[in-house]
């Protein structure tokens, strides 16, 4: 359970936190205002339990990641569109190692998050603290790396939110390698289509499919809303029992 829809509330700082859905997105165009009006409001008012049981309700019961994906940080908390990318391990250096990857990075546009799938490898690092500042300059909001990083000082840092299994500090060449972007991934084993919404916090990550988008956000919010008025009574005294009676949260 989170505080802070609660705290944010009682100081005035959130005159209303449901999460707007203004039309969809256009494919292949940078965020706009109302987008990164969503994401904050995310960001401030839900997190992802709430969104994984909201989920849940709606059949959704595969799209919270892998345990093992933690912040580097933990004050990493992000939303934004899936920015895909897709490696697979080699062993043996080709004549354009970073190539794809290059191009991929170069393509994120502002309000996503990127996405990296590695097909579960532990041999490298195929992100790091160029790649967290290219992404950063291009509006990304944070990434969710399937696999290891390095330059985890560097990245903490620049203040870019990343989500990782694990460090190490070798490099890809001739380890690992790009071949796609902005294709379906898995990632934390959970199938992610480019431009899902990508919420992680502490608790962990979930990607929301874009048709269920505004059903979840509904559901999410009217769930932190009742979680709240819960553990207000329950602070006070109540008895859990007669708490789940009336709003049927826990």
């Amino acid at each position: 359970m989170d505080q802070k829809s609660t705290d944010l509330k009682e100081h005035g700082r959130v005159s209303d936190p449901t999460p707007k859905i203004l039309g969809p997105r256009t494919p292949g165009k940078p965020a706009r205002k109302s987008d990164l009006e969503l994401f904050e409001n995310i960001e401030r008012t839900l997190y992802t339990a709430v969104i994984a049981d909201s989920l849940d309700e709606l059949g959704q019961r595969d799209r919270a990641m892998r345990e093992y994906l933690r912040p580097l940080h933990p004050d990493c908390t992000f939303a934004g569109w899936a920015r895909t990318i897709m490696c697979v391990d080699l062993s043996y250096i080709p004549p354009d190692p970073y190539g794809t990857e290059i191009e991929a990075v170069d393509s994120i546009l502002p309000g996503e998050v990127v996405v990296v799938s590695t097909q579960d490898s532990k041999r490298n690092a195929p992100w790091g603290e160029l790649l967290s500042t290219a992404a950063r300059a291009r509006g990304a909001r944070g990434a969710v790396v399937d696999g290891l990083v390095r330059d985890v000082k560097k990245i903490q840092q620049l203040g870019f939110p990343v989500f990782a299994v694990g460090i190490k500090p070798v490099d890809s060449k001739g380890r690992g390698l790009v071949i796609d972007y902005n294709v379906p991934v898995r990632c934390g084993e959970v199938l992610v289509h480019p431009g899902d919404l990508i919420f992680a916090d502490y608790d962990g990550v979930v990607a929301i499919p874009a048709g269920v988008l505004d059903e979840t956000l509904r559901l999410a919010t009217r769930k932190a809303s009742s979680e709240n008025h819960s553990r207000k009574e329950l602070m006070e005294g109540a008895y859990l029992s007669d708490v789940y009676g009336k709003y049927g949260v826990l």
